[in-house]
Order: structure tokens, then C-alpha cells, then sequence
């Protein structure tokens, strides 16, 4: 364990410096991999795969490019993924979406006569294919011979240590990918800024909507805006959430908290079969709108908003599908067959790091257990391990936050894990930092220091580091809530995927750990 603590320090140190010293131009850990998506262009450019496939025997070349990719040898060529996820759902057209995937909101169920278009409100998951929420909100559009508007409320975190250009950079650049696909499907794109329940009843208004379609987050903040709209759109207007985020339903999971994997695990897992299918395509939209969006200057508005920017961009994720997709294919590539065995090592290039497209929705969950489940038979035990943290545990943590309300408080810990937090409270503590001393990575403990510093400026820490990085919070800081405080403050300030409810849950469980001094 030493050595390999040693190992993992000397390539962190060496690599920090050498990252802050070209100005993070690019990544050096040895478990990042800076992948270019500039080729890539989601399910709208023929890939390199599709193009060599349509120069031979059109059947032929299918077969072979889905027997290799099914089979995961090294007959893939670059771009592969991308011509599959192009053609799968031109196989699946008349495919819809699940009703138990959706709920209304309103009584009102029906569109009324007259309306003008149908809006979805994009708040989640901000991707255009692979996305339930807006095959919902087309098929309505499609139904009732109206167009198609798509709207994001911008506004920032209330904490203004929170609004960080990392974190708006990556949703505005992801956003930007979003509005050009739109243009191309005839599907109007809105960025209006202030919340949504300021904002987003008035666009209603005035455009003579006749539905509301949103996705589904679990956080107070999001389940705030949508009581706020949904008080603020007329009665006569349906208003209807999509969860396009899970694989299957949050509400469909559990209809309350579950307070582990096992006690998740079989109901997940028997939804699969419903659920874990392939997505329809979004189509070009027949019906335009009478009045077209204004088209939005992204650098204005990021140059414009009032952001943190000493949290700057990291290179190593570029935002949007396309890179997310170029990264899930690296994954599948490079790293999978080594996930089961290596996930645990901070040395190992083995982790998919996908969790910043899957956060803010750049990247559909489904998208990836439907590809990675391809790899199967080359390797099976990886498979296995990578679908149970994505689709197992992962799903866990929206359950977490939607049934238990204080999800970031010491609050919303079980009760005996409160009771041996208290008990160990007055501990003695050989060591004590403040906020300030942790943020700049100022301990004794050159392994904490390390995983710190990474978060800060690569915006990541390698999974099994962030167990050990929480923990010692809590044994550093003078009581529970503050240590969980403080770590769900690091952790949204810097990393990328922060603010989520992966973050808060994760972060909950280091307050489970068997009784011991100072952690409880």
C-alpha cells in the first residue's frame, strides 16, 4: 500500500507543477486521457467506420463492423461508436416513450384548442438525442401539428463561491452544441436568463403554448422551480416531467429511501428489460415556428455573467455531446477491460470519466449502459462491475436526494450514524484545519494535499481517493456538521461534476463508518 501511495504522490506532484507550469494546456496524470473530439459530429456526420462500410458490400461491412465492435476487437477504427449510435435508432423509429417514465404535474391532461407550440424546458439534461424529455415533447408537438421550442432558464448558484467558470463554461459550451443542432432540426432554441418560475410562464404566455414538457432532477433548488412554474402556468395548460436522467424512473425505482445498493439493487435490476432500450431519434421538425428565436452570442453572455473565475476551465473535458461520446468510446477502448480489476488503483488509467457529460447532461446514462453492455463477452467482469456503479449506484443517489430532504445535513444521516457522531464528537484531535487550510491544501498529509490539489485545478479526484479525502475531513474539522459542510463546499467549488446528487450521497456515506476516534 505504501509503495503504491509513493508511486501515486511522486506522479501527482511531478504533474501538478508540470500542469500549472504550461498553464494546464493539457493533463499529466497518468489516469487522464485527453481525448480530441473534434471529428466527431452526434448522429449527424457519417463516421469513419460508416463511410468504409458503404464503399464495400453494404451487408458485409455491417456485419463485420458490428461483429468486431460486439465482440471488442481491435478491428474497431476511430469514430466506431459514433456510426453505431447513428444507426441504431434508425432501426428502432417506431419506438416511444414508456409512460411510466413520465407524470403529469396538472390535472390538466389535454392541449387546448388554439395553442401555438409546445416548449420543453430543458433544465437537466441538456443534450438534444437520447433524450426522453424531448421525444416526449416532439411526439406532442408532432400530434398537434405545432412547433417545437426548447427553453433553459439560466441563472447561477446563490452562492457566489459556486458560480465558478468551470462549472457555466462547461453548461454554456454544452448549450452552444445544443442551440446548432436545434437550428439544424428546426427546433427553436431560448436561452432565457433568471429562474424559471420568473421567467418561464410569461415566454407561455406570450407564445400561446399549449404544453409544458421538463426532465427530472431530484435537488431542492430544481424541485423548487418546478413548484414555482407550475404555480405560474395557467390551469388550463398540461405540464409534464420526463425523467430522462435514469435509466429507469426515480420514481419508478422506489416509491421511498432506500439506504444502500442491496436494498436497491433487484428492483433496478428487474426494470431493465422495460427500460434499458434503444432511444428514437429526434427528427427535423415539420412545423416551424411563426416567430423564430433570437439566436444567442455565447461569448457575450459567458463575458457578461458575474462569475468566479479563479475556478477556471480544465482541458481535459470539453464540453458537450460529441466529447462526451468521443470519451465513452475511449473508455470502451482503452480502459474498460481493466475496470474491474484497476477501478480502485489512482495509478491505473481505468475509470471511464464520464461524470462530468453525465452531470450535466451532455451524456445520456442509458446511451452509455447500451454501448457498454456491447463489450460484454470480451469482457464480462468489467461490464459487470461498471453497470452496477452506473446504473445501481449511481440511480441510488437520485433516490437519496428525492426522499430524503436533508440530504446535506448530518440531518439526513440514519440515526444511529448521528447518535455515533455525537457520541465521538468531543474526541480529541491531533490535528484541526479550517476551511481555508483545506482549500489551499495546507495538512500534514501529503496524499490528502495531493487528491486535493487535483481537485482544484484538473476540477477531478480519482473515486477511491474521494472516500479517503472525506474522511479525513472528518477527523481534521471540530464537529460532523462542519466537516460535511466543508466537504460539500470543496466538492461543488471545484469539481466538475459537483453539484450533484452523486456528491451529497457519496459524501453522506463517509458518515457510516464503524464507530472509531474523531470519526464516529
Amino acid at each position: 500500500m505504501s509503495r503504491r501511495v509513493d508511486k501515486f504522490l511522486l506522479t501527482v506532484s511531478k504533474h501538478i507543477w508540470k500542469c500549472w507550469s504550461l498553464k494546464c494546456q493539457r493533463s499529466y496524470y497518468p489516469f487522464t486521457k485527453l481525448v480530441d473530439p473534434s471529428s466527431f459530429n452526434h448522429r449527424a456526420n457519417m463516421s469513419a467506420v460508416k463511410r468504409k462500410a458503404t464503399s464495400a458490400k453494404p451487408d458485409s461491412a455491417k456485419r463485420q463492423k458490428l461483429h468486431s465492435v460486439k465482440e471488442g476487437t481491435s478491428a474497431k477504427e476511430d469514430c466506431w461508436l459514433q456510426g453505431e449510435v447513428e444507426e441504431q435508432p434508425n432501426e428502432n423509429k417506431d419506438l416511444k416513450l414508456n409512460k411510466r417514465r413520465m407524470r403529469f404535474l396538472t390535472q390538466t391532461q389535454k392541449i387546448k384548442q388554439g395553442s401555438e407550440g409546445v416548449v420543453y424546458w430543458m433544465n437537466r439534461d441538456h443534450r438534444v438525442q437520447d433524450n426522453w424529455a424531448l421525444i416526449h415533447a416532439q411526439e406532442i408537438a408532432l400530434e398537434e401539428n405545432l412547433p417545437l421550442h426548447i427553453c433553459v432558464c439560466l441563472v447561477l448558484p446563490k452562492d457566489p463561491k459556486l458560480a465558478t467558470l468551470r462549472h457555466v463554461s462547461f453548461l454554456l459550451r454544452g448549450l452552444e452544441e445544443v442551440a446548432k443542432e436545434c437550428n439544424t432540426l428546426d427546433i427553436q432554441f431560448h436561452l432565457l436568463q433568471g429562474s424559471a418560475g420568473e421567467v418561464l410562464p410569461g415566454f407561455v404566455a406570450d407564445r400561446s403554448v399549449g404544453a409544458v414538457v421538463t426532465d427530472f432532477s431530484p435537488l431542492r433548488t430544481a424541485l423548487q422551480w418546478v413548484e414555482e412554474v407550475n404555480k405560474g402556468l395557467p390551469s388550463d395548460i398540461p405540464f409534464i416531467q420526463v425523467d430522462a436522467h435514469n435509466v429507469v424512473p426515480c420514481w419508478v425505482a422506489s416509491d421511498k429511501l432506500e439506504y444502500s445498493a442491496r436494498t436497491i439493487r433487484n428492483k433496478i435490476n428487474k426494470l431493465l428489460p422495460e427500460f434499458l432500450t434503444e432511444m428514437p431519434l429526434a427528427k427535423k421538425h415539420p412545423h416551424t415556428a411563426v416567430r423564430t428565436a433570437k439566436p444567442v452570442n455565447w461569448e457575450d453572455i459567458l463575458s457578461s455573467l458575474d462569475l468566479d473565475r479563479t475556478v477556471d476551465e480544465v482541458p481535459w473535458a470539453r464540453p458537450g455531446t460529441r466529447a462526451g461520446v468521443a470519451m465513452l468510446e475511449s473508455f470502451i477502448d482503452q480502459r474498460l477491460e481493466k475496470f474491474a480489476a484497476q477501478r480502485n488503483n489512482p495509478n491505473s488509467s481505468a475509470v471511464s470519466q464520464l461524470s462530468p457529460w453525465i452531470r450535466f447532461g451532455h451524456l445520456s446514462a442509458q446511451r452509455v449502459a447500451l454501448q457498454v453492455k456491447l463489450s460484454r463477452k470480451s469482457a464480462s467482469e468489467s461490464v459487470s462491475s461498471f453497470m452496477e456503479e452506473l446504473l445501481v449506484r449511481r440511480e441510488l443517489t437520485d433516490n437519496f436526494c428525492l426522499y430524503n430532504p436533508n440530504y446535506d445535513s448530518i440531518k439526513g444521516a440514519k440515526d444511529w450514524a448521528q447518535k455515533t457522531l455525537m457520541d465521538h464528537a468531543k474526541d480529541p484531535r491531533p490535528y484541526v484545519y479550517t476551511r481555508e487550510q483545506l482549500e489551499i491544501a495546507q495538512t500534514h498529509d501529503k496524499l490528502w494535499n495531493a487528491a486535493q490539489n487535483q481537485m482544484v485545478i484538473e476540477g477531478k479526484m480519482h473515486g477511491f481517493l474521494r472516500m479517503y479525502w472525506a474522511k479525513k475531513i472528518l477527523e481534521w474539522t471540530s464537529s460532523p456538521e462542519e466537516a460535511l459542510s466543508i466537504a460539500i463546499y470543496l466538492n461543488d467549488r471545484y469539481e466538475l461534476d459537483g453539484q450533484d446528487p452523486n456528491g451529497f450521497s457519496r459524501l453522506h456515506v463517509v458518515h457510516m463508518w464503524d464507530p472509531r476516534p474523531g470519526l464516529g
